[in-house]
């Protein structure tokens, strides 16, 4: 034997495969271990065979027994064990290559071997488990073929509603063409307007920062005024408390105080001046403010509807890429219908040939089966012809044999008779006999005498 390239089972899980998966309840339930092992049964391993080759093949166990009975066939009775044996014989020798088993022979089947019969057991049990995984592997197809069928239908069915809506957002009613024509213009209009507000509220806020920078450069030199005068202020108690009693210098610095002051007061005045004209200047740019602000809102409100309009230009831009996707889409599952539909026609083609075949195959066969059923009626017709014949020639040869029985009597008597003529023949025989030689010794005598004499 080769080298197998398949597992080789125990004989318990054969059997428990067998029963469970080949045989029917009735033959399950007699089929068991010692079938097998430790010396198989050639009757069990026959009808195991027989049984897979109905599984497998659908040829019915009382097929292998159907044979052509030629006219020239004698004692076809003698022919009917023998061809269902061969029967097996040659299709297992044509099923067991496709399990990787190549030296199916005769005695496998007369005079099996526990050894060998376990192997091609192993090998058909290996094959009838791939054959059960490919079949759920064509059944997950067909499923899966299916739902794409279905998702197929409901990919088109989604993408003619897509389309519709496109279509519906798209198109313009004619009594709403007018409005849109207005509010596209008043848009435009809206537009520039908006850009001119954009440039002068920029303008606005230049000059605002403008102001506001020259507003803190005034609060500051305020403020450093305002220390300059305190200092002033600290200057004149210091001075105060270092005045000399000389008039002269009393008085300078007097002059030189009230000019300090005076210059004090012309600098506060002045920045009184521009204290206000920075308020006026401030609450001119409030009031800006408060326009910037109202036009902010209605370019905010004008935000919101651009906002929405192109939402709803995505949302139409979306609409758009997904119906391309599920064209596209459409169109693969397009081509995959049409290989599936090019597979399944050419699968039914296939199926449909087979089943002519089948079906000339059945006819022939069904022909075959009542020219057979002819020629069994007329062998039978011969056979029926040939007892005739038999009990004939049966009841001739019993006349014969009584006819010989009673010629066999008669020459019993016949051959008694003569034995006792033949005992009275030998015994007269015997007493001429010597009498002759007592003559001839007489006449022996007789001349010896004469020659004596002469």
């Amino acid at each position: 034997m080769t080298e197998n390239t398949f597992p080789i089972y125990k004989a318990d899980a054969i059997v428990n495969f067998y029963r469970t998966e080949v045989l029917t309840e009735q033959e399950a339930k007699h089929f068991t271990k010692n079938d097998l092992t430790p010396t198989p049964k050639p009757e069990a391993v026959q009808r195991l065979y027989m049984r897979i080759l109905h599984l497998l093949y659908r040829f019915r166990p009382e097929c292998h027994a159907m044979v052509p009975l030629l006219e020239n066939i004698q004692y076809p009775a003698f022919h009917e064990w023998p061809t269902s044996i061969l029967s097996v014989y040659l299709r297992m020798r044509q099923f067991l290559p496709m399990c990787y088993v190549y030296d199916f022979s005769l005695s496998d089947l007369q005079a099996p071997k526990a050894k060998k019969t376990l192997v091609v057991l192993s090998g058909i049990m290996n094959f009838i488990h791939f054959r059960k995984q490919m079949l759920e592997m064509s059944l997950e197809h067909q499923a899966r073929f299916r739902a794409n069928m279905d998702m197929l239908q409901g990919l088109t069915k989604g993408i003619k509603e897509a389309e519709k809506k496109i279509e519906v957002l798209t198109t313009i009613p004619p009594e709403q063409q007018a409005e849109d024509e207005e509010l596209a213009a008043a848009l435009s209009d809206l537009q520039a307007a908006t850009t001119h507000e954009y440039q002068e509220v920029s303008g606005l806020n230049d000059a605002t920062v403008e102001w506001k920078a020259k507003i803190a450069e005034e609060t500051q030199k305020l403020a450093q005024l305002k220390v300059d005068l305190s200092t002033l202020k600290e200057d004149i108690g210091k001075l105060k408390s270092q005045i000399v009693e000389s008039p002269e210098e009393l008085k300078n610095q007097m002059e030189k105080m009230r000019e300090n002051l005076k210059n004090i007061k012309s600098s506060i005045k002045h920045t009184d001046e521009r204290l206000v004209e920075l308020q006026n200047t401030v609450q001119g740019v409030t009031h800006s403010e408060v326009e910037i602000q109202l036009m902010y809102t209605l370019l905010q409100d004008l935000q919101t509807g651009m906002n929405n309009n192109k939402q709803r230009q995505e949302e139409v831009q979306e609409l758009a890429a997904q119906y391309e996707k599920q064209k596209k889409e459409l169109k693969n599952l397009g081509i995959e219908e049409g290989q599936f539909k090019r597979a399944l026609s050419m699968k039914q083609d296939k199926e449909s040939k087979q089943q002519i075949r089948r079906q000339k195959k059945k006819e022939m066969k069904e022909q075959h089966v009542w020219d057979e059923l002819g020629q069994c009626d007329q062998v039978q017709k011969k056979r029926e012809e040939m007892a005739e014949q038999i009990q004939e020639i049966f009841r001739e040869t019993q006349q014969l044999k009584a006819k010989m029985k009673s010629l066999g009597d008669v020459c019993s008597e016949e051959t008694e008779k003569a034995q006792v003529l033949y005992d009275c023949l030998s015994a007269s025989l015997d007493e001429l006999h010597k009498r002759i030689e007592k003559h001839i010794v007489e006449l022996n005598v007789d001349m010896g005498k004469m020659s004596a004499n002469f």
